[in-house]
């Protein structure tokens, strides 16, 4: 089989975008090669759900990052949060989930704010 030219593979991948980007890292990290490792990286993506849920999940982390695009960070942080507050999630637990996330110093205290606000 010839091997396809680097920069339409990487067009590709670009293509899809961070799933593509994350599929790629599951691929690399598989421990396999050839089909294999793309089967063991969506069945690693998948976790209990196997192959079927990774693929599923790369589905979901391509509107997340669309999103991501669109809106923005923290419009997109806010509503997970307004609608964490409607499930039932409690102003405490709401503040441990934020001190937990990897991100900025401003942007946690943004999020607080916003929580402190809003409950």
């Amino acid at each position: 089989m010839k091997t396809p030219p680097l920069d339409k593979v990487v067009s590709i991948i670009v293509g899809f975008g961070i799933p593509g980007l994350i599929l790629l890292v599951a691929v690399i990290t598989a421990g396999v090669a050839g089909g294999a490792a793309i089967v063991v990286a969506l069945a690693t993506l998948g976790g209990p759900l196997g192959m079927l849920g990774g693929i599923a999940l790369l589905g979901v982390l391509l509107l997340i990052s669309k999103a991501l695009t669109e809106y923005g960070a923290e419009v997109l942080l806010r509503r997970v949060i307004a609608g964490l507050k409607q499930k039932g999630n409690s102003k405490p637990d709401m503040l441990k989930v934020i001190d937990s996330y990897p991100i900025s110093r401003s942007l946690k205290a943004k999020l607080r704010e916003y929580v402190e606000q809003h409950y």
